[in-house]
């Protein structure tokens, strides 16, 4: 059986630490146990995978500040404190200081469990998102990297690497954002063509009335207001690529002289009868059945069948939610270098759970919205509430506080932040700023207490 995660526990108390290691090994984590923070201490490296729960009182080096010297070596690698001579004051500092939880002994093994399960998604996310940028640093990726980690994608890369110097033309069969031209892209790097041009063109949003000209270029006087010879975009990317995004949107008309310039390899410019040779590769997209399309007279048949030669299906980001935690963390490195933005956190593990879990009917361009207002500070809808009825439970708690130092730790650290958003109209920004907070650990903690920014707005 595959281990669920490392982790490195450590606590002084043998009977303590034994049975917490007792309870994580049932769970199937690979767990090292050490007596000393300085013992932990010298295993720990930025190249570490795994999670570090760690008494806070200890002889020595306690919890704390094992946990500021492991942030230095890598700020990322999650820490789960724990103890049984806590205060609130002491739990304050901790989470500000960066501890992923804070767990008061005698704890429920649930809550234990749990609280390393989370901190472990979150830790191989990190390593993940690590490797996946170490590898587009070596290969110079950037924007045109096919990111993720799924059976489906591996797939389509392998398939790519396959059909990339055999010179058919292709048909790329994919729903609406599923990232057909980022598709059509790798292929021409990965061809012989690639230090040709590639040229994009969207059959649907080109007027029908210039669009024959556009593709095949025309001479002058051929219409009215044609004063001088245009090269089209076929014989400007003469040795490249063409990639004819909504090819359905093409008129049938249009569809005839797509097929002969395909065939005989070679155009005429509109008003000319000189043919002119050329030498490119054609790939094809669409979002809908071309054959049933063609049945109903809507397609020709004989350029369906043409076209069809390599067929490529995309699989909807719905159906592959494995890609969804690498993906949108490339997405949000994109958008925040279009903002002008510092990269963000990675996103929490609940955070990606609940973007695994929707229907995606944009698919990866939805995603890219998503985003975008994650690196703005505009994180998703939730269901509406009253701001009344969050101010009321906040008074309540404080004026009877809860039994217990976690539920007291939440009642003031739920009112502090309350009183920070109010202070500050809702800006995310000024709030973990003061509070002397990252972005996510805000997000996290809004979270966790149920608070929500627009109410503050």
């Amino acid at each position: 059986m595959t281990p669920n995660g490392k982790v490195f526990l450590v606590d002084d108390e043998k009977v303590v630490r034994l049975s917490l290691k007792r309870e994580l090994q049932n769970k199937n984590y690979e767990v090292e146990d050490f007596e000393s923070a300085q013992e932990a201490l010298s295993f720990i490296s930025e190249d570490w995978p795994g999670v570090l729960v760690s008494d806070v009182s200890m002889p020595q080096m306690n919890g704390l500040t094992l946990m500021e010297k492991v942030k230095e070596v890598d700020p990322e690698i999650p820490v789960i404190l724990i103890t049984g001579k806590g205060n609130i004051s002491m739990a304050v500092k901790a989470i500000q200081k960066g501890a992923y939880d804070f767990l008061e002994k005698p704890f429920a093994t649930e809550a234990f469990i749990d609280a390393v399960k989370r901190a472990k998604e979150k830790r191989q996310l990190v390593m993940e998102v690590r490797s996946l940028q170490a590898r587009i640093n070596r290969q110079g990726e950037t924007k045109n990297t096919i990111i993720g980690k799924s059976a489906s994608t591996e797939r389509l890369r392998q398939i790519i690497t396959s059909i990339a110097d055999a010179d058919a033309d292709i048909l790329l069969v994919g729903e609406t954002g599923t990232g057909k031209d980022l598709v059509a892209q790798n292929i021409h790097q990965a061809s012989k063509r690639r230090d040709y041009n590639f040229t994009a063109i969207n059959c649907g949003a080109m007027p029908e009335n210039i669009i024959e000209s556009e593709l095949f270029g025309h001479e002058a006087g051929s219409f009215t207001g044609a004063d001088r010879r245009r090269i089209g975009k076929f014989e400007h990317t003469n040795k490249g690529t063409v990639f004819l995004d909504e090819i359905e949107s093409m008129p049938l008309h249009l569809q005839v002289k797509l097929l002969r310039v395909i065939q005989e390899k070679s155009i005429e410019r509109v008003g000319s009868n000189e043919t002119i040779p050329l030498d490119i590769r054609i790939i094809a997209a669409t979002k809908i059945d071309l054959k049933l399309a063609s049945e109903k007279n809507l397609f020709r048949e004989d350029l369906y069948y043409r076209l069809n030669v390599v067929q490529i299906t995309l699989t909807p980001l719905r159906e592959r939610i494995e890609d969804i935690p690498l993906l949108f963390h490339h997405l949000v490195m994109d958008a925040c270098s279009r903002y002008n933005q510092k990269t963000p956190p990675v996103p929490s593990p609940e955070y990606i759970q609940e973007l695994q879990a929707r229907g995606w009917e944009g698919n990866v361009r939805e995603l890219r919205n998503e985003a975008d207002k994650f690196v703005l500070g505009l994180p998703e809808s939730h269901p509406p509430s009253t701001k009344n009825g969050l101010q009321l439970s906040m008074q309540q708690a404080l004026q009877n506080p809860p039994s217990g130092l976690n539920n007291q730790l939440a009642a003031v650290e739920k009112n502090l932040i309350a009183q920070e958003l109010t202070r500050n109209k809702g800006d995310i920004k000024r709030t973990y700023t003061n509070l002397g907070l990252s972005r996510q650990t805000l997000y996290n903690r809004l979270k966790a207490l149920g608070l929500k920014r627009k109410y503050f707005i």
